[in-house]
């Protein structure tokens, strides 16, 4: 059934996929009627039916061959149209509460912020659902950018929204694990308002994180957002 259009404050929803068609359709579910003009699954060079299955569940489905977070992300950011105000990142494994993209949105609607972080660490996050490798690389990529930006960030939580004009104006590059550091470290940059606030945070319905996962991935990762803060406090 297809997804329904917010007619007021224009938002849209981006997920990027990967091998998440066990999920993808309970995922797209949970997304609140109304919320958003259009939502778009990018996938990642999926192996299996995701983008079927998202087809099936009413979204719009761009495809990226180039493994990437990053990669899936800018790729879906090339369809949204210039009417939609906010732009909402969520994963596709259903760690995340579809419903509480509202918390994101309603201080970029209301004024009050252009880049709105949902914090694990200031949520609720299920026994298990961070991993402590996890934890340790959100705790030194925060005390990095606490020491070089003088701004305290407590997650680089990938659940986030942001007003699209200034994303498109931030010239993000990263397609891969750096991509939600560099949003947060150009934004201090350039003198966004960024807030963070609460959000929910549970364990996969399914299959196995990507990155969190496994720990070559992990330990890649971490080096990738190490060192993107500081290729970024170098040559801005």
């Amino acid at each position: 059934m297809p997804l329904e259009y917010n007619t007021d404050f224009k938002a849209a929803l981006i997920i990027p996929a990967f091998n998440e068609d066990a999920v993808i359709g309970q995922m797209l579910a949970a997304v609140p009627p109304g919320m958003y003009e259009i939502v778009v699954v990018s996938d990642n060079g999926s192996t299996d039916a995701t983008a079927d299955a998202a087809y099936a569940s009413g979204a719009t489905v761009v495809s990226d061959a180039e493994r990437g977070y990053g990669a899936a992300c800018l790729r879906a950011i090339k369809v949204l149209p210039d009417t939609v105000d906010a732009v909402v990142f969520m994963q596709a494994d259903l760690s995340e509460a579809a419903a509480e993209a509202a918390l994101l949105l309603d201080p970029i609607r209301s004024g009050q912020a252009d880049l709105v972080i949902g914090s694990r660490n200031l949520g609720n996050a299920e026994p298990g659902a961070l991993l402590l490798h996890q934890k340790f690389g959100n705790h030194v990529a925060g005390l990095l950018i606490r020491l070089l930006f003088r701004h305290r960030y407590t997650d680089l939580g990938p659940y986030r929204a942001i007003r699209l004009d200034m994303l498109r104006a931030m010239g993000m590059c990263d397609r891969n694990y750096g991509w939600t550091v560099e949003m947060q470290v150009r934004a201090l940059q350039q003198g966004l308002r960024v807030i963070e606030v609460p959000v929910s945070y549970r364990c996969r319905q399914a299959g196995v994180n990507k990155v969190s996962g496994n720990l070559v991935a992990s330990v890649r990762a971490g080096w990738k957002i190490v060192s993107t803060i500081l290729r970024l406090y170098v040559a801005p």
